[in-house]
């Protein structure tokens, strides 16, 4: 690794933002998802650092317990709600 690698390596350390390849696989799902999820405004919260887009951890974290259900009838705006509308 030369030496501006290292320099950058050592500033990434630590980091509170996550690309979308990082930040999909800290959530388990594929970036083509998280890209499409961004596009359709249904995941989590991002920044854009010029043309760069970037996860903040907490924001992964709490889009994250956002989505927890107790059954799969407990989809709310899922099909249930388009049906009865």
């Amino acid at each position: 690794m030369d030496d501006l690698s290292a320099r950058a390596a050592q500033a990434r350390t630590g980091s509170p933002y996550l690309n979308t390849g990082q930040a999909a696989h800290y959530l388990g799902l594929s970036p083509r998802t998280l890209e499409r999820m961004r596009t359709l405004g249904c995941g989590p919260a991002y920044c854009k650092h010029g043309n760069s887009v970037r996860y903040l951890i907490v924001d992964l974290d709490i889009w994250s317990a956002e989505q927890r259900r107790n059954s799969t009838s407990n989809n709310p705006g899922g099909d249930n709600e388009r049906r009865r509308a």
